[in-house]
């Protein structure tokens, strides 16, 4: 399984008075890469709920902050997903401001019943996708 790479703009609104970005923003910019991919896979988050009852929700993280990103910073976002099986999934991302390493974070994707909220397993024609990078 590859990497994805999203590229990001740090606005203005990203950050705190002092120009750094906001610890939560961070967040932020690693769901979007997420949502870039498997739309890069051809899944868009809204056909996978109507088409397969399927959500994907965060289910834990953690996250180690090297150095701060600031106000009109250009980064990038590298996602990777290690393993996808059953009714999860597990990403590696870090985002970069150039080749310096900004914030590393594992992070556990939970599979879910659109209506339960339960756990469900992948689709297999989504997991094919997964495993094949597209």
């Amino acid at each position: 399984m590859g990497e994805f790479e999203w590229p990001v703009r740090v606005y203005y609104e990203d950050t705190d008075s002092g120009g750094v970005v906001y610890h939560s923003n961070y967040l932020n910019f690693m769901e979007r890469a997420r949502t870039e991919w498997l739309r890069a896979l051809g899944f868009e988050q809204d056909k996978i709920r109507s088409e397969y009852q399927l959500l994907f929700a965060v289910h834990s993280m953690q996250l180690t902050y090297k150095r701060p990103a600031r106000f009109n910073d250009a980064l990038l976002i590298r996602s990777r997903l290690k393993k996808a099986a059953g009714a999860s999934m597990q990403f590696e991302q870090n985002i970069y401001r150039g080749e310096e390493l900004l914030c590393e974070a594992s992070v556990r994707i939970a599979c879910l019943d659109a209506e339960s909220f339960r756990p469900k397993s992948i689709p297999n024609s989504i997991l094919t996708e997964m495993h094949s990078d597209g």
